[in-house]
């Protein structure tokens, strides 16, 4: 018999399809060459990966970070599980998947911190790329084209493993909406789950900290 229970808070929620649409908007608005709009969001993705980095540490149960990323053992004790008996389901992310989402967190804060740092060498410059030379800023600028690519395939990868563990019947997409997830018997592990409140000031307090930075290209769009 089939039990609902929640896996997922809020404020994860909110940060997973944030993160989304924030890079979609991202990868839009340079190729169209909408600078003036890429630095807005990328001062919000700031704010976003921030915040889940506390979160990770004083969030929700499985938003922490010592909750899903395991020691190498257990990564590989789950793929030799896993290769031997099919997908099973797990609350929270599984071994691997906790690697996936670390590996895409310093992907992005990768992408976010070299683009301090660069230059289109036409009309926009990171708010830091006056602290380097030039050629710091053009190494700046060629790897935050090139992290891009890297982070584009870890994300497919990611991607697959999602829409694979859902045809073995590991739904994964759903909670990650719905914050609750079907498991066929009772887990036994009592979850606890902090105040969204909690988190909301917690991103209202880091946008006030960029907020100097986001008014500029504010302005500019005016």
């Amino acid at each position: 018999m089939n039990n609902k229970i929640k896996v997922w808070d809020l404020p994860t929620r909110i940060f997973h399809w944030g993160m989304i649409v924030l890079l979609g908007g991202l990868w839009w608005t340079a190729d169209a060459g909408e600078m003036d709009w890429h630095q807005v969001l990328a001062y919000s993705l700031m704010v976003f990966i921030v915040f889940r980095l506390i979160w990770g540490v004083v969030g929700s149960d499985t938003s922490r970070f010592s909750h899903f990323i395991k020691p190498p053992k257990a990564v590989l004790d789950y793929m030799k599980l896993t290769k031997e008996q099919g997908v099973s389901s797990s609350i929270g992310h599984n071994p691997l998947g906790g690697y996936m989402v670390i590996a895409l967190i310093m992907l992005v804060s990768a992408q976010l911190t070299t683009g301090l740092f660069a230059t289109d060498e036409i009309f926009t410059e990171g708010p830091l790329y006056s602290l380097v030379s030039s050629e710091t800023g053009s190494l700046m600028s060629w790897l935050h084209k090139k992290i891009f690519y890297v982070m584009l395939g870890f994300a497919s990868i990611h991607v697959l493993a999602v829409v694979y563990h859902g045809l073995k019947g590991d739904k994964l997409i759903t909670p990650m909406i719905t914050g609750y997830k079907q498991v066929s018997e009772a887990s036994g592990l009592e979850l606890k789950f902090k105040p969204a409140l909690m988190a909301f000031l917690l991103v209202a307090l880091l946008a006030g900290l960029v907020g100097n930075y986001l008014i500029k290209p504010v302005v500019g769009m005016l």
